[in-house]
């Protein structure tokens, strides 16, 4: 009887979390679709329990110990979600991302240590048992170097270690060997030294992307941490983590495969760590000097427009710079200026991560286009304000072959008639590519934090 309720709770959990997946990807209806998600999560939750607690020999014991382990981890959520920034959530994601992965490795090693069925469901289950481990580790340590290169504490730049291709066919052609090793003897050598292979493939894997494509690989480790959590459920015999996980997985597989398409990026390469994809080196090219202005001409350009397009990028999020955004906005549109906003698919460090901090602003949805849905009128607007986006309105992505980002696609602002650029300084963008958008005699640089400068246009207007 137990069962068979726990399973009938399993199926509704399982379509609310399709139907949460469906709300998320309108920005109408994304709170809809968290509510769902999170109604899905506490009826898995309850079911498990239970389900736990009926198979138990001490079942109040049981309870106390989940319930013990979910208060811990649901007061650091809390505390988390609570402190953390929006600038702050590419690499929050990416951790929580590394644990997932690692739940499946200890799960593993556990779901090993009580054995499985004799006979062919043995051989299975070693099966299970070893690539749950096995993608859990890839995930554990690729989710901390995204971490560690999104929060800069290392580098963004490729690691490029000598023959790094052959270093990673070599750890999948030795882990395939291990495999066969692990089910012919059953014993706990072959898993272990997976284990560390694992461990440092997953390391290498993002170690040797760009950080250009490290919005790309975030996406690509949900998907990584989906498979984990499926091959868990497949360890546990939980039947709702494997629908789950295969629901997360292919969702971040679909989005990871979209912005490789959009950014011009083989879907294979990125994944495989930049295989076939060698890194170009730009030639340091002098593009002559930067003209810069000041907020009080910026208001004048913005007097006389009829029609504005802002790019933002990282930059806006750093400095908070949304709510004078979407104010200076609601000015010019009250003063009958087209104002629009131009998002390019891997702006900021999170896919999506520009889109939910304009609606934070209350900027309307109607107004916040795509790339491709803006980039034919640039030709035919006034003015557009690039605040805190670098790479991805870079003119060298379709002007030199031998740079970095050459046939990303970009949003195309120097076709504009006015460009101003909101930066801090000349520096270059997280891909480290010099632009040369802040050279052309059409663009002017208004240096400072983007918030006080954007604060600045609006008390000039």
């Amino acid at each position: 009887m137990t069962d068979n309720v726990v399973q009938a709770a399993y199926i509704v959990s399982a379509v609310l979390f399709v139907l949460s997946l469906a709300g998320l990807s309108k920005h109408e209806k994304a709170k809809e679709g968290n509510a769902f998600g999170i109604a899905g999560m506490v009826i898995a939750l309850v079911a498990t329990l239970w389900l736990s607690a009926s198979r138990s020999e001490n079942a109040l014991v049981t309870i106390l110990l989940v319930l013990v382990a979910m208060a811990v981890g649901g007061s650091i959520g809390l505390w988390r979600a609570r402190v953390v920034e929006m600038t702050q959530m590419p690499e929050l994601v990416a951790m929580l991302h590394s644990f997932v992965g690692l739940a499946a490795v200890l799960v593993g090693f556990n779901s090993f240590a009580e054995g499985g069925e004799a006979g062919t469901g043995e051989t299975i289950h070693l099966v299970e048992v070893f690539l749950g481990v096995f993608i859990g580790a890839v995930t554990f340590t690729g989710s901390i170097v995204a971490f560690l290169k999104l929060s800069a504490r290392i580098k963004s730049s490729p690691l490029m270690l000598p023959a790094r291709h052959w270093l990673n066919l070599a750890a999948l052609v030795v882990s395939a060997g291990l495999l066969v090793w692990f089910v012919v003897s059953g014993s706990i050598v072959p898993l272990l030294v997976m284990t560390v292979i694992a461990l440092a493939f997953g390391w290498h894997l993002v170690a040797s992307i760009g950080g250009g494509d490290m919005p790309v690989v975030v996406s690509m480790l949900n998907s990584y941490s989906g498979w984990a959590a499926a091959a868990a459920g497949f360890m546990l015999g939980n039947d709702l983590l494997i629908v789950t996980g295969a629901l997360v997985g292919s969702s971040g597989a679909i989005l990871s495969y979209i912005m490789c398409r959009a950014m011009n990026r083989s879907f294979f390469s990125v994944i495989a760590g930049g295989f076939g994809q060698e890194v170009a080196v730009g030639a340091d090219t002098d593009y002559g000097e930067h003209r810069e202005t000041t907020a009080e001409d910026v208001a004048e350009l913005l007097r006389d427009a009829s029609s504005v397009v802002i790019t933002p990028g990282y930059g806006m999020a750093v400095a908070q710079a949304q709510y004078p955004v979407a104010e200076l906005t609601s000015q010019l549109r009250k003063k009958g200026v087209n104002v629009r906003f131009g998002i390019h698919p891997v702006a900021g460090r999170l896919p999506g991560h520009m889109n939910v901090l304009l609606a934070e602003a209350k900027v309307p949805y109607d107004i916040v286009l795509e790339m491709d849905e803006v980039n034919d009128d640039f030709p035919d607007t006034d003015v557009v304000l690039v605040i805190g986006a670098n790479d991805t309105v870079n003119p060298s992505a379709s002007e030199e072959p031998s740079s970095p980002i050459a046939g990303m696609p970009v949003l195309e602002v120097w076709k504009a008639r006015n460009v101003v650029v909101f930066k801090r300084s000349m520096a270059t963008g997280y891909a480290g590519v010099q632009n040369p958008l802040f050279f052309k005699e059409n663009s002017a640089m208004l240096f400072g934090d983007a918030k006080e400068r954007v604060e600045d246009i609006i008390k000039a207007l």
